[in-house]
Parts: structure tokens; C-alpha cells; sequence
């Protein structure tokens, strides 16, 4: 098995390195399917809402994204690593 730390490492720094909205989008085409993307998008989007105080209901309606995973974001902004709250944009979308 390879060294999955390097690999993480090795992702992570590849990230670090985009400079724009432009360049993320380029890496996360080549790197993720559209649908990976689109999942990922509806998770951002999702803890922007909740961050808003939406409902779960008004969250499902705006984003299509399902119950479990509304479930898994909002439970990764309440005891998660704090990346939601650090990275999200301030003020209402």
C-alpha cells in the first residue's frame, strides 16, 4: 500500500497552489468527476445555509442535496476540524 499520508500531502500542497477561482475549477475538473463536484458544492452551500440559520427543509429545497448528507455537514460544523466556519464566506449568499 503507498504511503497514504505522502498521497494526502501531496493533494493537499497540489491545492495550495491555485491562486484563483479559475485554477481551483481547472484542478477539480481534472482531478473530480462533475458529479463530485456538484456533490461537494451542494455541501458548501449547505453549511453556508445552515450557517444563515436556515431549515433542514429549506436547505434540501434550495441545494437537491439528500437528508444524510445534510445530517453529515451539520454534524462536521458542530465537532468537525472547524474548516466550514474558517473558509466559508461571511454574510448572506
Amino acid at each position: 500500500m503507498k504511503d497514504s499520508a505522502h498521497l494526502t500531502n501531496l493533494l493537499y500542497s497540489t491545492l495550495l497552489r491555485c491562486e484563483t477561482e479559475e485554477d481551483v475549477a481547472c484542478l477539480l475538473a481534472d482531478l473530480c468527476t462533475y458529479q463530485e463536484v456538484e456533490q461537494m458544492a451542494q455541501r458548501v452551500a449547505a453549511a453556508k445555509l445552515i450557517s444563515e440559520g436556515k431549515t433542514y427543509a429549506e436547505i434540501i429545497d434550495k441545494t437537491g442535496i439528500s437528508s444524510a448528507t445534510l445530517s453529515r455537514v451539520s454534524r462536521a460544523m458542530r465537532h468537525g476540524s472547524g474548516g466550514y466556519e474558517k473558509f466559508l464566506p461571511k454574510g448572506k449568499t
